[in-house]
Protein backbone atom coordinates (compact mmCIF):
# COMPACT_ATOMS: atom_id res chain seq x y z
CA UNK A 1 0.00 0.00 0.00
CA UNK A 2 1.23 3.60 -0.66
CA UNK A 3 0.95 5.64 2.16
CA UNK A 4 2.19 9.33 0.62
CA UNK A 5 0.02 11.04 2.73
CA UNK A 6 0.97 14.31 1.42
CA UNK A 7 -1.39 13.22 -1.90
CA UNK A 8 -3.61 15.92 -2.52
CA UNK A 9 -6.86 14.19 -2.42
CA UNK A 10 -10.31 15.08 -3.83
CA UNK A 11 -13.22 13.59 -1.88
CA UNK A 12 -16.47 13.08 -4.24
CA UNK A 13 -19.47 10.95 -2.00
CA UNK A 14 -22.21 9.92 -3.64
CA UNK A 15 -24.81 10.82 -0.89
CA UNK A 16 -27.37 8.88 -3.06
CA UNK A 17 -26.22 5.18 -2.51
CA UNK A 18 -23.79 5.20 0.29
CA UNK A 19 -24.78 5.45 4.35
CA UNK A 20 -23.82 8.34 6.29
CA UNK A 21 -23.43 6.69 9.61
CA UNK A 22 -19.75 5.77 9.30
CA UNK A 23 -18.66 8.89 7.59
CA UNK A 24 -15.98 9.57 10.53
CA UNK A 25 -14.22 5.76 9.18
CA UNK A 26 -14.48 6.90 5.79
CA UNK A 27 -12.55 9.95 6.04
CA UNK A 28 -9.66 8.62 9.18
CA UNK A 29 -9.56 5.90 5.78
CA UNK A 30 -9.09 8.39 3.43
CA UNK A 31 -6.48 10.29 5.67
CA UNK A 32 -3.73 7.59 5.63
CA UNK A 33 -3.90 7.91 1.91
CA UNK A 34 -2.92 11.91 1.66
CA UNK A 35 -4.93 15.01 2.69
CA UNK A 36 -8.50 15.54 1.19
CA UNK A 37 -8.40 19.16 -0.60
CA UNK A 38 -11.50 18.82 -1.82
CA UNK A 39 -14.87 17.45 0.06
CA UNK A 40 -17.97 17.38 -1.42
CA UNK A 41 -20.86 15.27 -1.30
CA UNK A 42 -23.62 15.20 -4.28
CA UNK A 43 -27.47 14.55 -3.84
CA UNK A 44 -30.75 15.80 -3.62
CA UNK A 45 -30.81 17.43 -0.52
CA UNK A 46 -35.16 18.17 -1.26
CA UNK A 47 -35.27 14.23 -0.66
CA UNK A 48 -36.00 12.61 2.79
CA UNK A 49 -33.24 9.67 1.57
CA UNK A 50 -30.37 11.75 2.02
CA UNK A 51 -32.17 13.94 5.33
CA UNK A 52 -29.13 11.83 7.40
CA UNK A 53 -26.52 12.96 5.74
CA UNK A 54 -27.39 16.63 6.79
CA UNK A 55 -25.95 16.37 10.17
CA UNK A 56 -23.10 15.09 9.65
CA UNK A 57 -21.93 17.50 6.61
CA UNK A 58 -20.61 20.41 9.04
CA UNK A 59 -19.61 18.41 11.30
CA UNK A 60 -16.47 16.97 8.83
CA UNK A 61 -16.42 20.62 6.33
CA UNK A 62 -17.95 18.48 3.52
CA UNK A 63 -20.13 20.75 1.01
CA UNK A 64 -23.24 19.68 -0.21
CA UNK A 65 -23.48 20.10 -3.97
CA UNK A 66 -27.52 20.34 -4.87
CA UNK A 67 -28.47 18.21 -7.64
CA UNK A 68 -32.15 18.06 -8.57
CA UNK A 69 -33.64 14.95 -10.15
CA UNK A 70 -34.78 16.52 -13.20
CA UNK A 71 -36.60 13.23 -15.09
CA UNK A 72 -37.70 9.96 -12.84
CA UNK A 73 -35.37 7.47 -13.48
CA UNK A 74 -32.21 9.24 -14.50
CA UNK A 75 -29.41 9.48 -11.71
CA UNK A 76 -28.52 13.40 -12.35
CA UNK A 77 -26.51 13.82 -9.09
CA UNK A 78 -24.12 10.57 -11.24
CA UNK A 79 -24.25 13.40 -13.99
CA UNK A 80 -22.62 16.19 -11.61
CA UNK A 81 -20.50 14.03 -9.49
CA UNK A 82 -18.65 13.39 -12.97
CA UNK A 83 -18.74 16.91 -14.06
CA UNK A 84 -17.26 18.32 -10.82
CA UNK A 85 -14.46 15.48 -11.24
CA UNK A 86 -13.23 16.71 -14.51
CA UNK A 87 -13.20 20.20 -13.85
CA UNK A 88 -11.05 19.52 -10.69
CA UNK A 89 -9.21 17.24 -12.64
CA UNK A 90 -8.37 20.14 -15.30
CA UNK A 91 -7.33 22.54 -12.18
CA UNK A 92 -4.41 20.73 -11.98
CA UNK A 93 -4.62 21.22 -7.76
CA UNK A 94 -5.05 17.46 -6.57
CA UNK A 95 -2.73 14.14 -7.16
CA UNK A 96 -5.65 11.90 -6.58
CA UNK A 97 -9.55 10.88 -6.47
CA UNK A 98 -11.53 9.36 -3.86
CA UNK A 99 -15.11 8.32 -5.04
CA UNK A 100 -17.52 6.77 -2.68
CA UNK A 101 -20.20 4.94 -4.77
CA UNK A 102 -21.58 2.04 -4.83
CA UNK A 103 -22.52 2.59 -8.34
CA UNK A 104 -21.06 1.25 -11.09
CA UNK A 105 -22.03 4.57 -13.19
CA UNK A 106 -18.29 5.71 -11.66
CA UNK A 107 -16.42 2.78 -13.95
CA UNK A 108 -15.46 5.00 -16.73
CA UNK A 109 -14.91 8.08 -14.33
CA UNK A 110 -12.37 5.93 -12.61
CA UNK A 111 -10.81 4.75 -15.87
CA UNK A 112 -10.22 8.02 -16.81
CA UNK A 113 -9.12 9.92 -13.87
CA UNK A 114 -6.33 6.81 -13.84
CA UNK A 115 -5.51 7.72 -17.83
CA UNK A 116 -4.70 11.46 -16.98
CA UNK A 117 -2.12 9.93 -14.15
CA UNK A 118 -4.28 10.50 -11.04
CA UNK A 119 -4.43 7.40 -8.20
CA UNK A 120 -7.85 6.49 -7.78
CA UNK A 121 -9.53 5.16 -4.62
CA UNK A 122 -12.52 3.82 -4.80
CA UNK A 123 -14.84 3.09 -1.47
CA UNK A 124 -18.30 1.31 -1.54
CA UNK A 125 -20.54 -1.27 0.11
CA UNK A 126 -19.35 -5.11 -1.29
CA UNK A 127 -22.59 -5.05 -3.34
CA UNK A 128 -20.60 -2.75 -6.26
CA UNK A 129 -20.07 -3.65 -9.19
CA UNK A 130 -16.71 -5.66 -10.10
CA UNK A 131 -15.88 -3.64 -12.85
CA UNK A 132 -15.90 -0.25 -10.72
CA UNK A 133 -14.06 -2.04 -8.39
CA UNK A 134 -11.27 -2.98 -10.95
CA UNK A 135 -11.33 0.96 -12.49
CA UNK A 136 -10.24 1.75 -9.04
CA UNK A 137 -6.22 2.18 -7.99
CA UNK A 138 -7.44 0.40 -4.44
CA UNK A 139 -11.16 -0.36 -3.40
CA UNK A 140 -12.31 -0.11 -0.06
CA UNK A 141 -15.06 -1.96 1.50
CA UNK A 142 -16.81 0.28 3.53
CA UNK A 143 -18.36 -2.88 5.80
CA UNK A 144 -15.07 -3.38 6.95
CA UNK A 145 -14.79 0.32 8.22
CA UNK A 146 -17.84 -0.09 10.01
CA UNK A 147 -16.46 -3.67 11.71
CA UNK A 148 -13.45 -1.93 13.32
CA UNK A 149 -15.65 1.61 14.29
CA UNK A 150 -18.08 -1.46 16.16
CA UNK A 151 -14.55 -2.84 17.71
CA UNK A 152 -13.64 0.42 19.04
CA UNK A 153 -16.79 0.94 20.59
CA UNK A 154 -16.84 -1.79 22.45
CA UNK A 155 -13.23 -2.26 23.28
CA UNK A 156 -12.87 -5.02 21.75
CA UNK A 157 -9.66 -6.30 20.44
CA UNK A 158 -8.19 -6.50 17.01
CA UNK A 159 -7.75 -10.17 15.73
CA UNK A 160 -3.73 -11.23 16.03
CA UNK A 161 -1.97 -13.62 14.12
CA UNK A 162 -2.64 -16.10 15.66
CA UNK A 163 -6.32 -16.17 15.66
CA UNK A 164 -8.25 -17.30 11.98
CA UNK A 165 -11.28 -15.81 11.45
CA UNK A 166 -14.26 -18.49 10.95
CA UNK A 167 -14.82 -17.44 7.35
CA UNK A 168 -11.49 -17.24 6.01
CA UNK A 169 -11.54 -21.59 4.93
CA UNK A 170 -13.65 -20.89 2.23
CA UNK A 171 -11.08 -18.87 0.41
CA UNK A 172 -8.34 -20.46 2.09
CA UNK A 173 -7.39 -22.20 -1.36
CA UNK A 174 -7.63 -19.41 -3.94
CA UNK A 175 -6.27 -16.69 -1.00
CA UNK A 176 -3.18 -18.92 -0.86
CA UNK A 177 -2.67 -19.34 -4.20
CA UNK A 178 -2.98 -15.33 -4.83
CA UNK A 179 -0.30 -15.25 -1.97
CA UNK A 180 2.18 -18.04 -3.24
CA UNK A 181 1.83 -16.92 -7.05
CA UNK A 182 2.56 -13.02 -5.92
CA UNK A 183 5.18 -13.46 -3.70
CA UNK A 184 7.08 -15.96 -6.76
CA UNK A 185 6.32 -12.86 -9.34
CA UNK A 186 8.57 -10.44 -7.40
CA UNK A 187 10.85 -13.11 -5.27
CA UNK A 188 14.79 -13.00 -5.75
CA UNK A 189 16.94 -15.97 -6.21
CA UNK A 190 16.18 -17.33 -2.97
CA UNK A 191 12.29 -17.24 -3.04
CA UNK A 192 11.94 -14.36 -0.76
CA UNK A 193 9.66 -11.00 -1.40
CA UNK A 194 9.60 -7.54 0.42
CA UNK A 195 6.63 -7.23 1.98
CA UNK A 196 5.60 -4.04 0.66
CA UNK A 197 6.42 -5.28 -2.77
CA UNK A 198 3.96 -7.92 -2.59
CA UNK A 199 1.08 -5.60 -0.93
CA UNK A 200 1.41 -3.04 -3.97
CA UNK A 201 1.11 -5.99 -6.46
CA UNK A 202 -1.80 -7.78 -5.16
CA UNK A 203 -3.68 -4.16 -5.08
CA UNK A 204 -2.45 -4.10 -8.96
CA UNK A 205 -4.30 -7.63 -9.36
CA UNK A 206 -6.84 -7.17 -7.05
CA UNK A 207 -7.94 -3.68 -6.19
CA UNK A 208 -10.08 -4.83 -3.47
CA UNK A 209 -7.46 -6.76 -1.46
CA UNK A 210 -7.26 -6.01 1.77
CA UNK A 211 -6.17 -8.07 4.93
CA UNK A 212 -8.92 -6.83 6.60
CA UNK A 213 -11.60 -8.32 4.57
CA UNK A 214 -10.09 -11.49 6.22
CA UNK A 215 -10.18 -10.26 9.98
CA UNK A 216 -6.58 -9.36 10.18
CA UNK A 217 -5.25 -5.27 10.27
CA UNK A 218 -2.43 -5.85 8.36
CA UNK A 219 -1.16 -7.87 5.55
CA UNK A 220 1.70 -9.68 7.62
CA UNK A 221 -0.83 -11.01 10.33
CA UNK A 222 -2.66 -12.57 7.36
CA UNK A 223 0.40 -14.35 6.17
CA UNK A 224 1.02 -15.47 9.14
CA UNK A 225 -2.24 -17.11 9.45
CA UNK A 226 -0.65 -19.70 7.35
CA UNK A 227 1.63 -22.62 7.49
CA UNK A 228 1.90 -22.10 3.61
CA UNK A 229 4.51 -19.31 4.25
CA UNK A 230 7.74 -18.01 6.13
CA UNK A 231 8.08 -14.72 7.81
CA UNK A 232 11.62 -13.19 7.85
CA UNK A 233 12.34 -9.88 9.91
CA UNK A 234 15.56 -8.09 8.75
CA UNK A 235 17.28 -4.51 9.86
CA UNK A 236 17.04 -1.84 7.38
CA UNK A 237 20.09 -0.06 8.35
CA UNK A 238 18.17 2.29 9.94
CA UNK A 239 17.69 2.95 13.90
CA UNK A 240 14.47 2.57 13.50
CA UNK A 241 12.21 0.51 11.64
CA UNK A 242 12.75 -3.46 10.28
CA UNK A 243 11.98 -4.85 6.95
CA UNK A 244 9.55 -7.81 6.27
CA UNK A 245 10.15 -10.60 3.81
CA UNK A 246 8.21 -13.52 3.07
CA UNK A 247 8.56 -16.49 0.74
CA UNK A 248 6.49 -19.63 0.36
CA UNK A 249 7.50 -23.12 1.97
Amino acid sequence: MDNSNDLRLAVLIDADNIPYHNIKGMLEEVAKYGNPTFKRIYGDWTKPTVVGWKGVLLENAITPIQQYSYTSGKNATDSAMIIDAMDILYTGRVDGFCLVSSDSDFTRLATRLREAGMRVIGMGEKKTPAAFRAACDKFIYLEILQIREKKTETGGKPKSAKEKPKGISKADKELIELLSTSINDIADEDGWAYLGELGNLLLKKQPDFDARNYGFNKLVQLIKSFPNFEIDIRESGKKTGKLVYVRTV
